[in-house]
């Protein structure tokens, strides 16, 4: 029986620990939290940090994997890429490749030096060397760790007075103490997240999406809605595929899912902002299968442990559908009672409910995506429909606290 090492511990897991049971595979769960409630649905788990890559290489060793994932996980990454390399085991690219994509601050300079679009940008490790290049930068500026993922640590600054306290907030998030700063790009239209997939180093299934902030939250650039099909122009879709297709190419990429954030700049220039070789968080693989009828995860899965992938192709979303990060209105704050929809809301619209929050847990202000309380999936015949509901949401969804 083959064996599939999955780094992390996050519910997300279930539906790639569920897709390799389906397809007979021996599953083990690697981190550091045995209480992380995934660990019941694997076969094994291992005790071990996912970015001690050196012990969890050797534990990879001692239980002879055949293949190893960091879906959902952005921490593991670059360490499911050492092991597989160091094992020669599937995996979208290299080592060297995939350390360049988990850095911001590389892949802003790998971009810069391959002329891609990208924003000013500039990576480090010393918290007073940015105070040198305050005319460098177009204000006001993001600041952010250049490890870290679901927009923890990450600040916008107007002004160069307010710069250091973001640095320190970046820094705190960071796994390695580095920190990136860069130009603030205000979108033309909305920021896309969506999860395509390469065989060989080619798209074979790419999409682009919505994505909308909540611009009340305690951090308004955590993603609280994802759309699909995206409004972007098809010509931005088209020039961004491109790119990204040259990007693969250049990093030498192979076979595999992708998390890739994109947007266009109100400068009509498309960006690549983040290409990370794994799923991404927030269920998007799952509604990315109900909107276009591909199975990215069990394709992923394929993947991993040298069986061939399969159905594979371009399609097109049918119907528009709506991901809804369910979080805490503003300074709101709590023990959680109960999360519901309105009836007729839910009769008509709504198709997949996951809460990760249950009865009696601690609510907390939506500072980051670890701060969500679950994930609800909506259908609708017309982006106009779509719209007019999911605006009205608060009105429709109800968090009770105690």
């Amino acid at each position: 029986m083959k064996k599939l090492m999955l780094l992390g511990g996050s519910r997300y897991l279930k539906p790639v620990i569920d897709a390799a049971h389906k397809l007979g595979l021996y599953v083990i769960t690697c981190d550091f939290l045995p209480e992380n409630d995934v660990h019941k649905l694997s076969d094994e788990y291992c005790n071990i940090s996912i970015i001690e890559k050196d012990a969890v290489l050797e534990a990879a060793l001692k239980l002879k994997i055949n293949g190893i994932m960091s879906f959902a996980c952005d921490p593991g990454v670059v360490t499911a890429a050492y092991v597989a390399e160091k094992m020669g085991l599937p995996f979208q690219g290299s080592y060297e490749s995939t350390c360049i994509l988990q850095d911001k601050g590389l892949f802003r300079q790998f971009l810069l030096d391959n002329n891609f679009n990208c924003p000013h940008a500039r990576r480090y490790t010393d918290k007073k060397a940015p105070f040198n290049d305050i005319d460098y930068f177009t204000w006001p500026v993001i600041v952010k760790p250049v490890d870290s993922a679901g927009s923890k640590g990450v600040n916008r600054v107007d002004s160069p007075d307010k710069l250091s306290e973001a640095i320190d907030v970046a820094v705190d998030g960071s796994h390695n103490g580095a920190f990136i700063i860069e130009d603030f790009l205000t979108f033309e239209g909305y920021h896309s997240d969506a999860d395509p997939f390469t065989v060989d180093g080619k798209l074979e299934f790419v999409s682009y999406s919505d994505q909308l902030f909540d611009k009340d939250a305690d951090n308004p650039y955590t993603p609280a809605y994802i759309i699909w099909p995206s409004s972007m122009k098809q010509e931005h879709q088209d020039y961004l595929t491109g790119e990204i297709q040259r990007l693969m190419q250049l990093l030498n990429m192979k076979t595999g899912i992708y998390n890739i954030e994109s947007c266009v700049g109100n400068n009509g220039k498309p960006y690549i902002m983040e290409v990370s070789p794994r799923g991404g968080g927030c269920k998007i693989a799952e509604l990315q299968k109900m909107a276009y009828g591909i199975d990215l995860i069990e394709n992923e899965v394929r993947k991993a442990v040298g069986m061939s992938v399969i159905n594979l192709k371009q399609t097109e979303c049918v119907g528009h559908w709506a991901e809804m990060i369910v979080h805490a209105r503003p300074n709101e704050s709590g023990i959680l009672e109960s999360v519901s929809v309105d009836p007729e809301i839910a009769d008509k619209y709504l198709k997949v409910v996951d809460l990760s929050a249950k009865e009696g847990d601690i609510v907390k202000p939506f500072t980051g995506a670890n701060m969500a309380l679950g994930d609800m999936f909506f259908r609708f015949d017309s982006r106009d429909k779509l719209n007019e509901v999911m605006s009205k949401s608060q009105e429709w969804l109800h968090i009770n606290l105690k």
